[in-house]
């Protein structure tokens, strides 16, 4: 862990109070504000892709509103530090062109470290995409979910 402690928690607060309200209301429109709160060169990983610099970062998000319809991320809690954070959030969409019309969700964890500025500079999300995602696919799904119950204890 790479934390930055010039950062007091109090500082780290307030970037995080700010930060949060931005994923929740993302848009399609409005990733370029993620240059308000990412440092160029901000690391991102999630169970998908593993990127170092803020255009990558926003051209996962930018892909985000292309595969999926309706995506909406919801925060329901924080544990902040000096200079980092912990965001337990669910992300609810729709899957395009799959045959599923109902709202699904997932839910995961994003560390985040800030470095003196205040921005992002390690962003990683922690989620559970067979038991998340590929089990609610179509097709997949009846194999993901078959496999999981074969391997249960």
């Amino acid at each position: 862990m790479t934390t930055n402690a010039m950062l007091t928690r109090e500082q780290t607060q307030a970037i995080i109070d700010r930060l949060v309200p931005f994923y929740e209301s993302l848009t399609a429109g409005s990733i370029e504000g993620f240059d308000n709160f990412y440092a160029h060169d901000a690391k991102f990983r999630d169970p998908f892709n593993r990127v170092a610099d803020i255009e990558a970062i926003k051209k996962i998000f930018r892909h985000m509103f292309v595969q999926v319809n309706d995506p909406v991320f919801s925060v329901s809690k924080s544990i902040v530090g000096n200079g980092e954070a912990i965001l337990f959030w669910k992300f609810h969409f729709r899957f395009k062109g799959m045959g599923c019309k109902e709202t699904q969700s997932l839910e995961g964890v994003s560390h985040l470290e800030l470095n003196a500025d205040g921005k992002v500079t390690l962003h990683r999300d922690y989620w559970d995409a067979a038991e998340e995602l590929y089990s609610r696919l179509p097709v997949i799904g009846v194999l993901m979910r078959g496999l999981q119950k074969m391997l249960r204890a």
